[in-house]
């Protein structure tokens, strides 16, 4: 090492030549049975694809392809499948809510058409019920004016006996009762 450059070290399979020339050492490939390592790869791929021939993997690998898009189309087979049958089914509900939406406003116009008859009814019913107690109300007052008569009437006929008594007992004297009761006796 007293010029600089590395030390090499081999072994006893390879050989290593190292030339210095100005400062810079030479590379040399490693080689096996002769064999440049691309050559040796290239051999190498050689024999596994002759293994693969051998043991029919490639038909192997076809057929574990073949099944997985066996398998694939049965699953887009069942896919396409179920989506026919959801697409049946979303138009069968298309169906209920359209029909119920038309139940729906039947039920509305019916419940209408029966507040309408309700109102109606009940209209009827307290113009009724007013003209019944208009009625009552004016025989109430027709009652009232009748007692109301009579009790006059009574007051008069009381008014006008006791007055008569008064009259009677200031004009007229015991020879008025004599004539008066032989007048009486005398119609009998």
């Amino acid at each position: 090492m007293a010029n600089g450059a590395p030390e090499v070290f081999t072994t006893d399979a390879a050989e290593a030549v190292v030339e210095v020339d100005s400062g810079a050492g030479k590379h040399i490939e490693p080689e096996l049975f002769g064999l440049a390592p691309y050559q040796v790869v290239s051999v190498a791929m050689l024999v596994l694809i002759a293994i693969m021939i051998w043991k029919k993997v490639p038909g192997m690998l076809a057929g574990g392809l073949d099944s997985r898009i066996a398998a694939i189309r049965a699953q887009l087979d069942e896919a396409k499948a179920l989506r026919a049958d959801a697409e049946a089914l979303r138009n069968e509900y298309q169906q209920k809510i359209a029909g119920a939406e038309k139940d729906a406003e039947a039920m509305m116009e019916n419940a209408r058409r029966e507040a309408d008859a309700i109102v109606e009814k009940a209209e009827a019913d307290s113009a009724a019920m007013v003209e019944r107690r208009k009625v009552m109300a004016e025989s109430k007052i027709a009652s009232a004016e009748r007692d109301a008569v009579k009790q006059v009437r009574a007051r008069a006929a009381d008014a006008a006996a006791l007055a008569s008594r008064k009259l009677i007992a200031e004009k007229h004297d015991a020879s008025a009762d004599h004539k008066l009761a032989d007048e009486v006796i005398a119609n009998i």
